[in-house]
């Protein structure tokens, strides 16, 4: 477990948000940071894909002729 100091506009905002749907301000936290690293993994894994298919072209253009 961590502590995180957040600036006072997103720390009201997630009171707000846990307010208004009844649950914890941990809940709506670990809900957002889940969110955003599953979303930055999906980019990770998606260039590495890109790349992937480039680096094969590539191969294919160098290859014999």
């Amino acid at each position: 477990m961590f502590t995180i100091d957040l600036p006072q506009q997103i720390e009201t905002r997630l009171l707000i948000l846990a307010m208004s749907t009844g649950r914890t301000i941990e809940d709506c936290a670990r809900e957002a940071i889940l969110d955003y690293i599953d979303e930055i993994e999906e980019r990770y894994l998606a260039r590495q894909r890109a790349e992937a298919i480039l680096a094969l072209r590539a191969s294919k253009l160098d290859g014999p002729g």
